[in-house]
């Protein structure tokens, strides 16, 4: 069994005055996604990877009200085996569902951070597109980038978006989200039919504005869609 590296004081991982410290941003982050409507009722999630560690938020928790002291830590890479903690919170919390799938992201996309909403946008569009792939053109798209973290998409081009199913639990995800990453490599996020969207980048910021991107063109598709419009042109 493998065992985490012994940390004098686990809690200085997420206490520190600098507002740009993950144990920080995160709580910050949730807090105007839940504005946003992304993550209400403690879904959804966002974890933060700064070059050997893994910040992550708890799970059940509401999102408005996180705090750093709420923090798990975890180092990078993992075990294949056994899941390791650098630190956990003194509170009885667990870490967030999610999890298993941000790794996902870590390991096939290189990510520095994954976000994951449950934005209604998102729920439509899987709803309104019922094969396996949101499909949208001539949008301003230039905010998505291919893969989540190479070049930036054109007006010109097609933005598509793997859809998978649901599971009645988070972690069953895991397989099938990372099977349609490795089909679709120029894939910027996965979404989840009627639950929500995974998004990651190389950082916490273009991850960010990849989910703002993405929601934007839910909503423009979705419309268009309920209109009769076509959001694909030749």
């Amino acid at each position: 069994m493998s065992s985490a590296p012994q940390i004098n004081d686990p809690d200085a991982l997420v206490l520190s005055p600098d507002p740009s410290h993950p144990a920080n941003l995160i709580p910050e982050l949730c807090a105007a996604f839940y504005k946003l409507g992304w993550v209400t009722g403690t879904g959804g999630g966002i974890c933060i990877r700064t070059g050997d560690k893994v910040y992550i938020a708890p799970s059940g928790v509401q999102k408005e009200r996180i705090e750093p002291s709420h923090m798990f830590v975890l180092p990078y890479p993992q075990p294949t085996t056994d899941r390791i903690f650098l630190r956990r919170p003194t509170l009885n919390l667990k870490e967030s569902a999610c999890t298993p799938l941000f790794w996902n992201a870590f390991e096939q996309r290189n990510a520095g951070s994954c976000i994951h909403t449950h934005s209604q946008n998102a729920v439509m569009a899987t709803l309104l597109w019922p094969g396996g792939m949101f499909e949208i053109s001539h949008q301003m798209i230039k905010g998505v980038r291919r893969g989540g973290n190479g070049p930036a998409l054109s007006y010109l081009d097609t933005l598509r978006v793997p859809i998978i199913e649901n599971t009645p639990n988070e972690e069953d995800l895991k397989d099938s989200m990372a099977e349609a990453m490795e089909r679709h490599p120029e894939a910027a996020a996965i979404l989840v039919r009627r639950h929500g969207i995974y998004v990651w980048g190389d950082d916490w910021q273009k991850a960010k504005t990849q989910t703002e991107c993405l929601d934007y063109l839910f909503e423009i598709g979705v419309r268009m869609k309920l209109a009769g419009l076509p959001t694909v042109l030749n």
